[in-house]
């Protein structure tokens, strides 16, 4: 905090922290529609034909999600935040 008692922000952290968190939340959500969708499969819900639409729009988001974190200099576990004594909110792989 400067002596004003505002914050002294960088920009530039700013808008990655940001960016970190959006893609936080876009990856939390992709892993629970994988998760989702294989209990599917498993249950034996799904055609052939939505199996294998699935299985590629989920692969699809998993590439671009690597492209996003590498355009804005992020790692995997950049994404990961820590709960406390909840543990970490994405599973560690």
């Amino acid at each position: 905090m400067t002596a004003a008692g505002r914050l002294d922000v960088d920009p530039d952290s700013v808008g990655r922290d940001l960016v970190a968190l959006v893609l936080t939340v876009v990856e939390l959500l992709r892993q629970l529609l994988e998760r989702q969708a294989l209990r599917r499969v498993d249950d034996g819900e799904l055609s052939d034909d939505q199996v294998e639409r699935i299985g590629t729009t989920l692969m699809l988001l998993e590439e671009r999600m690597t492209e996003l974190r590498e355009h804005f200099g992020l790692r995997p576990e950049d994404l990961n935040l820590d709960l406390g004594p909840l543990g970490s909110l994405l599973p560690v792989e």
